[in-house]
């Protein structure tokens, strides 16, 4: 069901919008109320969950492990 909304927005972010919404070949209605949905939808997605064996992984590097020297390391001794 579709519901009329008044808005109150600077003139020119309107006519930026309006020229964006017909290059697009969208209604600036339906811009819009896709951002809205966009903005609903973001917010009420769920976090993933984590699975044990990557839980149980977890801390299994230090962190105090150079990672680029590590790699330079590795490197270096390959192409030597």
């Amino acid at each position: 069901m579709n519901t009329k909304l008044t808005l109150n927005l600077n003139k020119s972010i309107i006519d930026e919008a309006k020229s964006y919404a017909k290059k697009n070949q969208v209604s600036l209605s339906k811009l819009i109320e896709n951002y809205l949905d966009s903005l609903v939808r973001t917010s009420h997605k769920k976090t993933a969950r984590i699975s044990p064996l990557v839980e149980s992984l977890t801390g299994v590097i230090s962190s105090e492990v150079d990672d680029r020297k590590s790699y330079r390391d590795y490197l270096s001794e390959k192409y030597s």
